[in-house]
């Protein structure tokens, strides 16, 4: 595979200035929906706050990739005298816990930054984010260029329609939609 220079975007978070609000839950839950901004549903949120309100700690934390196994990390932090594993704070969506998978469908949510044409200047969350505790990052990296998705993502997407629907009706919709 070639390198190319490709823009990659990402999103810092200033735990310290998030008060808990959530608005960028419920923006991102809303412009993920179908049809757009029609429902909030929290669950389809590619961004979640871990929340501790009584000692006023809030952090967010956005889907990252998805894993096929379950990490083995099970480290212990200590954040102004509570627990938490290491689940806590990660991005991905993995089978150990329902974080950051599709309620419905059961397949993984992976923060897209609102990718849109023609493109927002900057993503949903970061923009009603009004703590300014999300920041939005672009910067240019070499990377090696994918040309075809990956055939493993394809397949834990239909693997998990299948699970859900069954192979018959995930087949008859196929068909439907391959129809002119």
């Amino acid at each position: 595979m070639a390198k190319v220079k490709k823009i990659v975007k990402s999103i810092t978070i200033d735990a310290d200035k998030c008060n808990g609000c959530k608005a960028c839950e419920v923006i991102c839950s809303s412009w993920h929906a179908t049809p757009r901004y029609s429902s909030n549903n929290p669950a389809r949120s590619r961004i979640r706050i871990v929340r501790l309100p009584l000692r006023d700690i809030y952090l967010p934390v956005y889907a990252g990739e998805y894993t096929e196994s379950e990490c083995t990390g099970r480290d212990k932090y200590i954040i102004d005298g509570k627990e938490y594993n290491e689940c806590d704070f990660c991005r991905a969506s993995c089978p150990s816990r329902d974080l950051f998978k599709e309620p419905d469908s059961g397949l993984p949510l992976k923060c897209d930054m609102c990718e849109e044409t023609p493109a927002l200047a900057q993503p949903k969350c970061v923009e009603w984010c009004h703590a300014e505790a999300l920041i939005y990052v672009e910067r240019e990296e070499e990377v090696e260029e994918d040309e075809q998705p990956k055939l493993g993502d394809i397949e834990i997407g239909l693997g998990s329609m299948i699970d859900k629907y069954g192979l018959q009706q995930v087949l008859d919709t196929v068909a439907r939609m391959a129809k002119p």
